[in-house]
């Protein structure tokens, strides 16, 4: 069974940073691609950033392109995302999700932007 464990938003003032990680099981972690995606009070489902199996593959929406890091540590089936530069906008509930399969998503981690 697929479980994806969320953990590490909170509540940060704009400009802060946070790092979230995403900490996988039941499946052969290294094998699939790995994305983050984010939904905010009211609104839909928004992909952030994917990163390939090996991690050497990466992409990022506009919205955090230059302000957000994905990576992935394929020996502790743990996926990360470094945020810096947050703004209000940023504010949500962060899921990890396998294989671009939102099905997939844990429980997600709450992070707040506000000052």
């Amino acid at each position: 069974e697929v479980q994806l464990v969320e953990s590490g938003g909170a509540l940060v003032q704009p400009g802060g940073s946070l790092r979230l990680s995403c900490a996988a099981s039941g499946f052969v972690f290294s094998r699939y691609s790995m994305s983050w995606a984010r939904q905010a009070p009211g609104k839909g489902l928004e992909w952030v950033s994917h990163i390939n199996s090996g991690g050497g593959g990466t992409s990022y929406a506009d919205s955090v392109k230059g302000r957000f890091t994905i990576s992935r540590d394929n020996a502790k089936n743990t996926l990360y995302l470094q945020m810096n530069n947050l703004k209000p906008e940023d504010t949500a509930v962060y899921y990890c999700a396998m294989n671009g399969d939102p099905n997939t998503r844990g429980q997600g981690t709450q992070v707040t932007v506000s000052s």
